[in-house]
């Protein structure tokens, strides 16, 4: 959807708070490359996001020829970024769908493609710079957030202590986290400690090692993440606290969710924020490109408190995640 091929091969016929409103008629001759750079699947969450990303671009290419994707992966922000310079250098996109790998080092780059006259998508974590993007596509992270928040305060007592494991610094991150401590207002609940897992099991698992050794009463654990949320469990086990403590991650990870439909106590709740979220952002690209619907603005898929009453209707074994 770059601008200028816009501009150039289609009229404008409307525009309207948030943007396009309508393009005219897109030539079915006019072939266009989409950009798609999404992190490596360095977790559970990443894992389904990469399988829903390549699942899309193989079923958009069979269903429409004028249409050729670059799909690249990164293990960090810098290689994400040489990524996005490349398919702008030697692939004349006309799209960029990313998902930051972190929010400031991606700022810049996005920045330049914007400039250059490139439509660009943002997934899931938000850049630094507000207004950057044409579309934005994500969970409800402050949603997500109040959520967990929620139960937490509804849940527990006054003077109940809780540790919060925090994922990659982004903005994503910072209204996941505000929305949390929004809910928990007024609740009593003290905050022994907000420390970043990154996401990571390994690392959650680490930090968590540390709030074991640290705190020696914990009633509950809010991971905001499965991944993270596997990583806590583990070290819990392995200080034999499990009966101390319970914990809350989210997004929906089949591994906990079958753990939820057995009863484990430790797993109350869970909060939805579904990986298929990245087929939402390049379908909603490619529609904009090849027809006249409108597709700029924002599109935030909202989050779910999961039970063991109604945890079967989240559990899908065939699953990546």
């Amino acid at each position: 959807m770059k601008r200028r091929s816009f501009l150039n091969t289609i009229a404008v016929a409307a525009v309207a708070a948030g943007g396009f409103t309508a393009t005219g008629a897109v030539a079915q001759d006019e072939s266009y490359t989409i950009g798609v750079a999404i992190p490596s699947a360095t977790h559970g969450f990443m894992g389904g996001l990469n399988f829903h990303a390549q699942d899309t671009i193989r079923r958009l290419e069979e269903t429409y020829p004028q249409l050729s994707f670059v799909l690249a992966t990164a293990g960090d922000a810098g290689t994400m970024v040489n990524d996005i310079e490349d398919m702008v250098a030697t692939r004349d996109i006309d799209a960029l769908v990313v998902l930051p790998f972190e929010s400031a080092p991606l700022t810049s780059p996005v920045q330049a493609v914007a400039d250059a006259g490139i439509w660009v998508t943002v997934v899931d974590r938000g850049l630094s710079v507000e207004g950057i993007e044409d579309l934005y596509v994500a969970g409800d992270n402050p949603g997500f957030g109040r959520v967990a928040g929620e139960y937490f305060a509804e849940t527990l007592s006054e003077g109940d202590k809780i540790v919060v494991l925090r994922g990659i610094p982004t903005t994503l991150d910072n209204e996941r986290v505000e929305a949390f401590q929004a809910a928990i207002e007024g609740s009593g609940i003290e905050v022994l400690d907000m420390q970043h897992g990154n996401w990571n099991r390994d690392d959650a698992f680490n930090v968590m090692q540390d709030y074991l050794s640290r705190f020696a009463e914990i009633d509950a654990v809010w991971a905001a993440d499965d991944d993270m949320a596997i990583g806590a469990l583990e070290a819990i086990a392995q200080s034999g606290r499990a009966e101390e403590m319970w914990v809350v991650g989210g997004a929906g990870m089949k591994q906990i969710i079958a753990r939820m439909m057995e009863g484990d106590p430790q797993l109350p709740v869970n909060v939805t924020y579904p990986p298929a979220q990245i087929s939402t952002a390049i379908e909603l690209t490619a529609l904009g490109l090849i027809s006249s619907t409108p597709v700029s603005g924002r599109f935030i898929i909202g989050s779910q408190l999961i039970t063991p009453e109604n945890a079967e209707n989240f559990y899908f074994p065939d699953s990546p995640f």
